[in-house]
């Protein structure tokens, strides 16, 4: 199908490392079954986002959209800091 846009993915997630120019790594949380046990178990993903303006600092909770490949790990791209940390 020709022309059909597909819907890109948004995750929210903590900004746990901002060493990188323009780039930020975001761990994202959710909680999945035990596919034979059914206990709940919490599960991390980590994603390379663009982060255009250095804006992020660690601790700070952003929203995060799927992009066309930037780099070689880059393919999210940070939308906006939902809640910016504590410290």
């Amino acid at each position: 199908m020709v022309g059909t846009k597909k819907e890109r993915q948004i995750k929210f997630g903590r900004v746990v490392s901002n060493k990188m120019d323009k780039t930020v790594v975001v761990r994202v949380d959710y909680l999945k079954p035990h596919p034979l046990y059914r206990k709940i178990i919490r599960k991390t993903s980590k994603f390379h986002a663009h982060d255009e303006d250095n804006a992020c600092q660690i601790g700070d909770m952003v929203r995060i959209e799927e992009t066309r490949p930037l780099s070689k790990t880059k393919r999210w791209r940070v939308i906006e800091i939902v809640k910016r940390s504590e410290e």
